[in-house]
């Protein structure tokens, strides 16, 4: 893939910075990276991890492999292990970007050399699947759901970075579609990991997930969450308390209850049962 254009590096601005950073429950995850620099720039350096950038404000403009590159805001970028990188603001303004860290469970060290050649990604798909994993990686107890985004996108991305073998359109499954909702039936409270499904099953996380969303219509975490409000429903009309309920019905804290029994009911679990 041809290097986008990149424009000269803006006049040196005082440097501000604001990160977050932490790491998910979720496999293949080394750390979340959330950060808003003005006027820093990263010297030649090297991770032991995949880099997935998508930048959301601003621009960042890089060397790789002694090639100039940058990051247009439709860009996700993709940088491989091992391989020496740097990094400053291509605007006076400075850059905000999310980085998820993968280690080679997610993305072969195989794929090294197609990434090195073609770093950035021009795909809106991928774009606003990255967007939503960094939602899903940042609310405790929706570990199912960031890792079934984190499938699809890693996956998507191997057929960036191995055109010949893009993923064809899935036939309906409907066997393992059934047997993973009934693993989930058994499981409400405790949950499971999309690893622990698909071992159950015998059939690939990427597979699993797309064979249950055609089935019925909805992802595997959806389903989960779904009927963990209806045993919370049911919970709190006999009477215990949301906190309580929380617990036993499988979410992270009250907080996770309160905003998924909202999403799906309307209100919030402290007036349903008032009422």
């Amino acid at each position: 893939m041809a290097a986008q254009p990149v424009p000269p590096a803006p006049p040196a601005q005082p440097s501000r910075s604001s990160v977050s950073a932490w790491r998910p429950r979720v496999p293949g995850v080394v750390e979340v990276f959330h950060a808003h620099f003005t006027g820093y720039a990263y010297p030649m350096h090297v991770h032991d991890a995949w880099t997935l950038l998508i930048v959301d404000d601003g621009a960042v403009r890089y060397d790789l492999d002694r090639h100039e590159h940058g990051t247009p805001h439709d860009t996700v970028t993709l940088l491989p292990p091992h391989v020496a990188h740097n990094g400053s603001p291509a605007t006076a303004h400075g850059f905000r970007k999310r980085v998820l860290y993968l280690d080679s469970s997610r993305l072969g060290e195989d794929l090294i050399g197609a990434a090195v050649d073609g770093p950035g990604l021009r795909d809106p798909v991928l774009r606003r699947r990255v967007g939503q994993l960094h939602t899903a990686l940042a609310l405790p107890g929706d570990e199912l759901e960031a890792e079934s985004r984190l499938t699809l996108v890693g996956e998507r991305l191997r057929a960036h970075l191995r055109p010949r073998g893009a993923p064809k359109d899935p036939r309906p499954d409907p066997g393992v579609a059934r047997r993973l909702r009934e693993l989930l039936d058994e499981r409400v409270p405790q949950g499971l990991t999309l690893d622990e499904a698909a071992a159950a099953v015998h059939a690939h996380p990427a597979h699993l997930v797309r064979a249950f969303s055609g089935a019925y219509g909805i992802a595997p975490h959806q389903y989960l969450m779904s009927r963990r409000v209806e045993l919370a429903r049911r919970l709190l009309l006999a009477g215990r308390p949301a906190a309580e309920v929380a617990t036993a019905a499988g979410f992270y804290d009250q907080a996770h209850l309160t905003r998924h029994f909202r999403k799906l009911v309307g209100v919030t679990p402290g007036r349903y049962r008032a009422r």
